[in-house]
């Protein structure tokens, strides 16, 4: 039985692998796999030697993460280590240990079985450090580095008021901790981490620290080594010694439920720092002298949701609006920002997509926008493997353009169809998009008004449309006949009139000239010469006479 389950949990792992492979020949899977290394190396190298975070914590952390994943796909080596180029000349008295994360509640379930005396904290955004105190007097301060040596931060640290100079009692001790940047009353659900961390990095990278920025640099103290091995009892004795306390941030659980409302309420909470998640850890661990740079069992972090996702471009879809305006929309691989699951973003515009030149295959950055919208933030990482796309050209879609599904055209028409049942078109009833849309792919629709003269035998011939659909469409129909002159004109595209007047006939208004339109109360000689161009324009006219024959007010 036990190796029938070991061979079923393999299969399920190989399986699941095997759904995030991408479906690449050798050569290509290579050259993906050493381009995002060789980037990846970049942002290393950049955030531990320079102090300068090139890319969000997160995006990095995806990123690397994938990386991981490819290369277990094609087995082709793992990725180096992030920590090479870290580490300083100043070695740790006590190894720095690092953090395991947890990929969500499930794995955070798990680890919790057969655990006792488990607390939670939020997990501080920020840079860690050691500091050395001898007699009560701080002597060094060592950045985290590579784990077992790092660089000399002392200097800086003597200019940083969240870091006590002289202890309340003469003792010798090390403590490990989080420098991180002062922000007051500070959500994350809602102003993400807003580069803490490499806000604090690039200072403390610095050969000076001015009192300014050091006042805003705080610390928290998430380890003492050798301190009491109680973590209640750690904490009441680094409060006595002067550190800044703890306790606020540090509660005991036992259930998953308990570990699931703190997360939540950190992130939605006002906090005096950024944190990326919560951190676990057991009350009891190993004596000092066993400790290694590596991340250890007894404890881990869980992080919140996402700010930024990265995600995979699939596709490029080029929308065109009603007016002919051209929006692109990305399609990507699945991902979740929060509670909401993102397939698509728009990329706002035709100029924006030819600046960012994203193709499919590109690694973008997507986040929510008022916590609901999709917005893209980025190109994060591009594929080796530049796909060609055709953009429509700009210059063939205007406000007068594709009144007919003509090639190139479907997009825009159907945006037409789609404003003229709308709310501010005719608003009728039981009719939108899709509805256009299936009556298009019947070849029914050839021109914008060609639904005038469906009858109840054409539409019962649709599939899709049963006898009951087909009176309501009918209904919408008929009624739409009905709407007042002004309604139309709205519905056929009539560009924006303000406070201007309106004469009660078709004929009236395709004789104004431009110099009369412009002559009515807000109208300027741009909006003047796009009315004059709608009226006497030929499509536009074809379908005011469409309109008279079916005897529709006003025209």
């Amino acid at each position: 039985m036990r190796l029938l389950i070991a061979v079923l949990l393999t299969f399920l792992s190989l399986a699941t692998l095997a759904a995030q492979c991408p479906d690449w020949p050798p050569l290509r899977a290579q050259d993906e796999i050493n381009a995002r290394q060789k980037q990846i190396d970049l942002w290393d190298d950049s955030y531990h030697r320079q102090g300068r975070s090139m890319v969000a914590d997160e995006l990095y952390d995806q990123a690397r993460a994938q990386l991981t994943t490819w290369q277990q796909c094609f087995t082709l080596g793992v990725s180096a280590d992030p920590l090479r180029t870290a580490g300083g000349s100043i070695p740790h008295p006590i190894p720095h240990t690092g953090l395991a994360k947890l990929s969500d509640g499930a794995a955070v379930e798990d680890w919790l079985k057969g655990r006792s005396e488990v607390w939670v904290q939020p997990k501080v955004d920020g840079v860690a450090v050691s500091l050395v105190y001898e007699q009560g007097v701080l002597v060094q301060a060592i950045s985290r580095g590579n784990g077992v040596q790092g660089k000399d931060w002392t200097a800086s640290a003597r200019q940083i008021a969240g870091i006590p100079q002289q202890l309340s009692q003469p003792r010798d001790l090390v403590v490990q901790g989080e420098l991180y940047w002062r922000l007051d009353g500070h959500v994350q659900a809602n102003a993400g981490s807003l580069n803490a961390r490499g806000n604090v990095a690039g200072l403390m990278a610095r050969k000076q620290l001015s009192a300014e920025d050091a006042a805003g640099i705080g610390l928290f103290v998430w380890e003492w080594p050798e301190g009491p091995v109680n973590l209640i009892a750690r904490i009441a004795a680094l409060d006595a010694l002067g550190f800044d306390s703890t306790a606020p941030f540090s509660y005991p659980v036992v259930a998953f439920a308990e570990v699931e409302r703190w997360r939540e309420h950190w992130y939605r909470s006002p906090l005096p720092f950024a944190s990326d998640g919560i951190v676990l850890r057991q009350n009891q661990r190993p004596p000092a002298d066993r400790w290694r740079a590596k991340a250890p069992y007894w404890i881990v972090a869980w992080k919140y949701p996402f700010a930024q996702a990265l995600a995979e471009v699939r596709k490029v879809h080029f929308n065109i609006g009603r007016t002919g305006r051209i929006t692109p929309v990305l399609e990507v691989s699945p991902i979740w920002l929060d509670d909401r699951q993102v397939k698509r973003v728009s990329v706002s515009s035709l100029p924006r997509w030819q600046a960012l030149d994203i193709r499919p295959g590109d690694q973008v950055s997507i986040s929510l926008a008022g916590l609901t919208i999709p917005r893209l933030d980025g190109v994060v990482l591009r594929s080796v493997e530049r796909v060609p796309l055709e953009a429509p050209n700009a210059a063939d879609f205007h406000q007068l353009s594709c009144w007919q599904p003509t090639a190139g055209c479907t997009s825009q028409f159907l945006a037409r169809l789609t404003w003229l049942s709308g709310k501010q078109g005719l608003d009728m009833p039981q009719v939108g998009p899709g509805t256009w849309e299936k009556l298009l792919e019947t070849g029914r629709l050839n021109g914008l008004l060609d639904w005038l003269t469906l009858d109840a035998q054409e539409l019962a011939n649709i599939n899709g449309l049963g006898e009951r659909s087909t009176a309501q469409l009918l209904n919408s129909f008929n009624s739409a006949r009905q709407r007042p002159f002004v309604r139309w004109l709205n519905a056929l595209g009539m560009p924006p009139i303000g406070q201007a007047q309106l004469a009660d006939s078709w004929r009236e208004l395709a004789q104004r000239e431009t110099e009369q339109w412009q002559a009515q109360a807000g109208i300027g000689p741009g909006r003047a010469a796009q009315l004059s161009a709608f009226f006497r324009d030929p499509q536009v006219l074809a379908l005011s006479e469409t309109l008279r024959m079916a005897g529709v007010d006003g025209f």
